[in-house]
């Protein structure tokens, strides 16, 4: 297996790690209390425990004994039933609810060092006047610097209670160190990335999951790009893995007319919960074209699934992931909570797009490797789709169940080692290590940049891309350009920018020449 092939299982747990975590949240009724009535089932496990407690030759930790038999539980269900411990449930429950509470930074641990890759805009440091590029030295009395360095507990020096106030030892090129208080406050973790207009009447927004601020973002973009002059939309949902439904039925309402269908549910009883269109959408008439790939899954497959069914608008690209199990979360009383899978999902004309699971959770993981193998993400005749999984939409046309959303217009992947390669070393922060570092040498003149300026006025040499090969080469990454000079060099000026002004620059720079947005921009002048 070549290198390109050996990191994609890393490409699809950050894409769809959302998804197949983080669940749904729609409104259903708690459980009842009978639920949790004694039998002899839980009067065994309960015993078993407490023998081993009390009786056992050698001091057990009986927590890990119960981890491990809820995991073994769980993965007997479905591939989407998943037990979260403690220490990871808060950081999943904050990523999910759209912001923290902390000093409002991105920061790299660069050479011992706490380095601020950018500040939030509008956050606490922002407004204390910290900048890229200043180094965190203490926080309070506590040293942040040196070979015991560690990300967690970085994390619990920053964040604190709202309004609480953390006094910073910051270094700074040209200036030296000096003190700054920072008073704590809402760090927004934002879903939507870009916003921005292709041309003079086609919109454009990415959304990279969908948590319980997404919608109020996307609406937010969304009128803005229409006071632009925004007619047409492309709403880009690749590489997201989903997250809570009622966001995605929250947007998809805004393009559908009053009582159309947008989703519906069922659970083992055959209980079925319809999900309609109100009367609140403000984007009905003007076109609509949704982004899709491999990695886009759950609540994205739910928009798309709505749109398609629908004969609302176009999806264009490539098979997306096929999750269509719901998930609920409950709490397990010890901080712990379990997601477990109360239903299914099914778009407007009644399909399922959940990709079968019945082969065990490994198979079930890396069947995207069958995709590569088969063809799939080169050609659209290659995906394989059984007759019996036809469904019609109003408009007579032919839409798939079985295993994902199924694009109107393909769009080919570039499977080759240089390709994929290069994507990893963008995706993974690789690319990022190295620009930050180049950043730092001329950190004033950087600052002080406006973003027209940095996009008229930086030119990615030969030489700069060619300081990036030796890099890799340095961390084991050995690729040939060849005909990859002119991307490597897009994707370097495009991690700049995000380190200087964010993902909406990082977005219109990596866009440009992208084979979807050219896709669309095609369908539209034709259309």
């Amino acid at each position: 297996m070549g290198y390109s092939k050996k990191y994609l299982p890393l490409f699809l747990g950050l894409a769809v790690g959302a998804g197949i975590f983080l669940g749904s949240k729609l409104n259903f009724s708690n459980p009842s209390a009978k639920l949790f009535s004694s039998n002899a089932k839980k009067e065994k496990l309960n015993r078993l425990i407490d023998y081993i407690d009390y009786e056992y030759v050698d001091e057990i930790n009986t927590d890990s004994i119960v981890d491990v038999t809820v995991n073994s539980i769980l993965e007997n269900l479905d591939p989407h039933s998943v037990y979260i411990p403690p220490e990871e449930l808060e950081g999943i429950t904050e990523s999910m609810q759209g912001d923290f509470i902390g000093i409002g930074v991105t920061y790299y641990s660069f050479r011992d060092t706490i380095s601020v890759i950018n500040t939030i805009k509008g956050g606490p440091s922002e407004k204390s006047g910290i900048k890229a590029g200043d180094r965190i030295l203490m926080a309070d009395s506590d040293t942040l610097f040196g070979e015991s360095l560690l990300r967690d507990r970085l994390a619990d020096k920053l964040k604190g209670e709202l309004n609480s106030q953390v006094q910073l030892k910051v270094f700074r090129q040209g200036t030296g160190v000096f003190d700054v208080v920072v008073k704590r406050g809402r760090v927004p973790l934002k879903s939507v990335d870009a916003s921005y207009l292709i041309n003079d009447d086609l919109g454009y927004i990415k959304i990279n999951r969908f948590a319980e601020t997404t919608f109020k973002e996307f609406k937010r973009a969304l009128d803005s790009l229409r006071n632009e002059g925004a007619q047409s939309l492309v709403v880009d949902l690749r590489d997201n893995g989903g997250g809570f439904i009622a966001p995605a039925l929250k947007m998809a309402d805004e393009f559908l007319k009053d009582d159309v269908l947008i989703m519906f549910t069922k659970n083992k009883k055959g209980t079925i919960e319809n999900n309609f269109a109100t009367n609140k959408g403000d984007f009905e008439e003007g076109k609509i074209y949704v982004l899709i790939n491999e990695n886009s899954a759950s609540a994205s497959e739910i928009f798309a699934g709505a749109i398609q069914d629908n004969d609302r608008g176009t999806i264009v690209g490539r098979r997306s992931y096929g999750k269509g199990l719901v998930q609920r979360e409950m709490a397990l009383g010890d901080g712990s909570a379990v997601r477990l899978t109360i239903s299914r999902y099914y778009t407007p004309t009644g399909r399922s797009i959940q990709k079968p699971y019945e082969n065990g959770n490994k198979e079930y993981f890396n069947e995207y490797l069958e995709r590569y193998k088969n063809g799939e993400m080169l050609s659209a005749d290659s995906i394989q789709v059984a007759d019996s999984l036809k469904f019609k939409t109003p408009a007579g046309k032919t839409v798939y169940g079985g295993g994902g959303i199924i694009p109107d217009i393909f769009v080919s992947k570039d499977t080759t080692r240089v390709g994929e390669t290069l994507d990893y070393l963008l995706r993974s922060g690789r690319m990022g290590r190295y620009v930050f570092e180049e950043l730092d040498k001329k950190r004033v003149f950087y600052n002080d940049l406006s973003k027209e300026n940095f996009e008229n006025e930086i030119v990615i040499t030969d030489e700069f891309a060619e300081g990036f090969m030796k890099y890799a080469r340095r961390i084991g990454v050995e690729i040939e350009l060849k005909n990859y000079l002119e991307q490597l060099k897009k994707y370097l000026k495009a991690t700049m920018a995000q380190q200087l002004f964010g993902t909406n620059a990082f977005e219109r720079i990596i866009n440009k020449d992208d084979a979807m947005i050219k896709k669309v921009l095609s369908l539209s002048e034709n259309e």
